[in-house]
């Protein structure tokens, strides 16, 4: 099998799992989801055809996934069993890269820990804040509570283990204590929780490069290569580039070249790499930040969701002329977004 057939299949794309989202993202480890609708969408493809947005919302707002700034600065779903110790595995990376970026803002070590607190006392009386109503109590305190410094202050909390995501209110997310949507989260000594995150990455994303778990988890290379070791990861050389993996790979099971997949924007599928030899993502996809339309494993087009008064319009723009046979698997992928969806859904295309 090639590379990208056997990243479709253990990123779950080609071969959905189970039927339980939470049992998903811990297959994956951690799901990128800095856009919260697109990021539903993900783990929905990587589900049973059935599972819709409503079952995949349900999961999060009972806590069954949650949703934080763990292993880069940016949002992921994690589950509550894993989300401390993959906090106190990655966090220390991800506060030295913010460092530079909180001494611009003029957020010392003082602040973080006075916002912080503030914080933690707020939930423990109101349990559940948005994000404004949490600066709305930083600024009471006299703390900066607006704009990119609350953000900071509040990425700062998370990666603390002090705060996460609390359910939905509507359209609007809102913040709990992490004690308190995760009283059964584990910790682990830094070498068993760095074979764990090793463990999950390479058998849910590889074949993969040293490089590339670098670039997704955040941490050294050193890292890196002691996890791998102490999983006993197998590798093999691809022009002049070694692949690492975990688990067997699975003989006859490779992806049709003709297989189209609507990928969302910043998918694991595209964003867990630093190395694009396999899989390139072109510039037209990157610089308009817009879903990838996926075929036999390489990045076709794009295609966005446009609202209308009887449903939606799935429109694709793609790189090439389409063949009569991609054109039919196209529509079977329109049709698993509409039951993701649940609503009418129509294709156009240019």
């Amino acid at each position: 099998m090639s590379i990208p057939d056997l990243r479709l299949l253990n990123q779950r794309i080609t071969r959905p799992g189970s039927r339980s989202p939470e049992k998903l993202v811990a297959w994956m480890g951690a799901v990128q989801a800095q856009e919260y609708g697109p990021a539903k969408w993900g783990l929905a493809l990587r589900s049973p055809g059935s599972t819709t947005d409503a079952a995949i919302e349900r999961a999060i707002q009972q806590g069954r996934i949650l949703r934080t700034h763990v292993l880069r600065p940016t949002w992921h779903f994690v589950t509550p069993a894993d989300i401390r110790w993959m906090l106190e595995l990655t966090a220390p990376q991800v506060h030295r890269r913010m460092a530079p970026y909180d001494r611009q803002l003029g957020l010392d070590a003082d602040v973080k820990t006075r916002a912080t607190r503030v914080m933690e006392h707020a939930l423990g009386e109101s349990r559940y804040l948005t994000r404004l109503e949490l600066g709305a109590h930083l600024v009471r305190a006299r703390l900066p509570g607006r704009s990119t410094h609350l953000a900071h202050l509040a990425m700062h909390a998370e990666l603390e283990g002090v705060i996460c995501s609390g359910p939905r209110r509507g359209k609007r997310s809102t913040y709990g204590l992490l004690s308190d949507r995760a009283p059964a989260a584990r910790r682990l000594p830094r070498d068993e929780a760095l074979a764990q995150l090793t463990r999950r990455y390479f058998r849910s994303h590889g074949p993969a490069t040293v490089r590339d778990f670098v670039w997704w988890s955040g941490l050294t290379t050193l890292d890196a290569r002691r996890g791998l070791e102490m999983n006993r990861a197998k590798s093999r050389e691809v022009d002049g580039i070694r692949y690492w993996s975990l688990g067997r790979e699975t003989p006859g099971v490779s992806s049709r070249k003709t297989a189209v997949h609507l990928l969302p924007i910043y998918d694991e599928y595209l964003v867990a790499y630093r190395d694009h030899q396999v899989v390139p993502r072109p510039a037209y996809v990157l610089g308009n930040f817009q879903h990838a339309l996926v075929i036999g494993g390489q990045v076709a087009g794009t295609w966005r969701t446009i609202p209308g008064s009887k449903g939606l319009t799935i429109h694709v723009t793609t790189l090439r002329r389409l063949t009569a046979v991609e054109r039919s698997a196209l529509a079977q992928a329109v049709a698993r977004y509409r039951k993701f969806s649940t609503v009418s859904i129509s294709l156009s295309m240019s």
